[in-house]
């Protein structure tokens, strides 16, 4: 048994050395693909009980190990649609079957459908937010859908949030309720006016007219009207009357709004959404009326979209001509409690395991997942000077092997010819 166990031993010693030249191959064929993670040879004994003074040789065998968690540096582009993450997490994405995988390949681009496909041909999926906040499933991908953006094109979106903060100063005259304009009488009077521009579900612009009026002890009425419903020359009355009115309460000791009064005010727009416009920047103190802050109302007219932007957060905005941002997306990454332990696949994407744990989905930049980097790819972690090294010493180790092997092929030679 001695010389064919050190010639088993010999064979699997070169077995092991192969796949480790195997891996060193894939390693430097794949040293510039976006978001590869190298591969590596582990080596464990197998040990044989000798059982008395006869010494049985084992054999070595040889575990594949993927640094899956190796984080890579980056090579930035000019595509604001290359995605690379900072920290931990995968993108989510899909085959054609609908198979969803886990991948750091973030080289996306739209393809004829406009959907966002990576170089290897996997579509990225991500959360719709134009039906309102995705409702993430942490343990699954229901809800998740194919990222297009070319289903964006020529869109109208309601208007359904705004702010106008402005200071509504403490000296003015107080309005008699009768004049308010709540009450829509021709003799309404008011303290201040502002107008914002709005959009319906159709993309028509709503301009609406915000009236302030001092109420008096630091009580404040909001009126909002549509400016298409005043009278022949503007103002007052208006047809149908406010679209909303809220009464907002300052404190007298400090000008700002008093901890139980409303912080805004919501506006139903005429074939459109409800606009909720903020206003809890807004203070009462003895200076003029002014207009501290009127963030642009969002919603949209009809306009083609002229470029995406991806924040740090996977939200995906649609930039359209008029310069309105709309988020469409929110992008999440996945994660698994042992990244090391998945299962790669074809096209440098990887499916969790029982060794691996089950995939957990959140946002970047939450529970434990990291960033979002839009205009960058993440490099291979393979090292080309590590593998040159490596193949070498694979070579001398399979030469050595391949030496004790046929020293045991000639010994076991000699032992045949003894019985010639």
């Amino acid at each position: 048994m001695g010389l064919y166990s050190t010639m088993r031993t010999s064979a699997s010693g070169m077995a092991a050395q192969a796949n480790r030249l195997g891996a060193v191959s894939d390693n430097i064929a794949n040293s510039s693909t976006t978001g590869y993670k190298r591969a590596s040879m582990e080596f464990s004994s197998l040990v044989l009980d000798s059982g008395g003074t006869e010494y049985v040789s084992g054999s070595v065998e040889s575990h594949t190990r993927y640094a899956i968690s190796e984080q890579g540096a980056f090579n930035f582009t000019t595509s604001v649609s290359d995605l690379a993450v900072k920290g931990q997490g995968f993108f989510l994405v899909s085959s054609d079957s609908g198979q969803t995988f886990l991948t750091r390949a973030g080289s996306f681009t739209p393809n004829g459908t406009g959907d966002l496909v990576n170089a290897a041909g996997y579509k990225l999926m991500g959360y719709s937010l134009l039906g309102g906040g995705p409702t993430i499933v942490a343990n699954g991908t229901a809800g998740l859908e194919v990222v297009n953006i070319g289903t964006l094109a020529l869109q109208a979106n309601p208007s359904t949030a705004g702010a106008l903060n402005v200071n509504l100063p403490v000296n003015s005259t107080v309005i008699a309720p009768a004049n308010l304009p709540s009450a829509n009488a021709a003799t309404a009077q008011y303290t201040a006016m502002s107008s914002l521009v709005a959009y319906d579900n159709l993309g028509n612009q709503i301009t609406l007219d915000v009236y302030s009026s001092n109420l008096g002890g630091g009580d404040w009425e909001i009126s909002v009207f549509n400016s298409a419903d005043a009278a022949p020359g503007g103002g007052f009355p208006y047809a149908g009357g406010a679209l909303a009115t809220q009464t907002l309460t300052f404190d007298m000791t400090n000008g700002q709004l008093d901890p139980s009064s409303p912080t805004s005010i919501s506006v139903p727009i005429p074939n459109g959404a409800t606009l909720v416009l903020d206003m809890s920047g807004s203070s009462q103190l003895a200076a003029d009326y002014t207009i501290l802050d009127a963030t642009v109302v969002n919603g949209n007219a009809p306009s083609e979209v002229e470029r995406i932007e991806i924040a740090d957060d996977g939200t995906l905005y649609a930039v359209f001509e008029s310069g309105t941002r709309v988020a469409t997306y929110k992008i999440p990454l996945a994660g698994v409690a042992s990244p090391d332990n998945m299962q790669p696949l074809a096209g440098n994407v990887f499916v969790p395991t029982a060794d691996s744990g089950e995939i957990q989905i959140g946002f970047p930049g939450e529970s434990g997942f990291g960033t979002m980097v839009s205009g960058a790819l993440e490099q291979s972690t393979v090292d080309l000077a590590s593998e040159l090294t490596t193949m070498i010493e694979a070579e001398r180790n399979y030469t050595a092997n391949s030496k004790v092997f046929q020293t045991g092929s000639e010994l076991m030679e000699v032992l045949v010819n003894l019985k010639r």
